[in-house]
């Protein structure tokens, strides 16, 4: 059960997305690939966090830290992904593009604890 929502857990990225972020994605798949899709969020949280980059710093993304998160989240469920940003509010675009490519499913490793 969530603690923010008071509901049971979350079945889909969108779910997730409302109640961990408060934006919901749409997405995207592509057509020539069947284990990739983008999201695209027409409003960043992050964006409320970060004026504006310093000089010097134009390279930094830190938006990376949503990549992360997804990633982390797809490996809890035995999903290797790679998450990597296509477009980014925060260097001008107009919306925030995350790119999912599904890698492998991940065996289940259950440990014994040794006696």
């Amino acid at each position: 059960e969530s603690v923010k929502s008071n509901r049971g857990s979350c079945g889909t990225f969108k779910v997730a997305f409302k109640m961990y972020l408060g934006v919901t994605p749409s997405v995207s798949c592509s057509n020539t690939a069947e284990n990739e899709f983008f999201l695209m969020l027409d409003k960043n949280p992050l964006v409320d966090f970060v004026e504006e980059l310093p000089a010097g710093r134009c390279s930094l993304c830190y938006c990376n830290l949503l990549c992360g998160v997804i990633r982390g989240a797809l490996e809890m469920v035995h999903l290797a992904a790679e998450v990597t940003f296509v477009q980014d509010r925060l260097k001008g675009d107009d919306v925030t593009e995350i790119g999912i490519t599904f890698l492998k499913k991940l065996e289940d490793k259950k440990h014994k604890r040794k006696k």
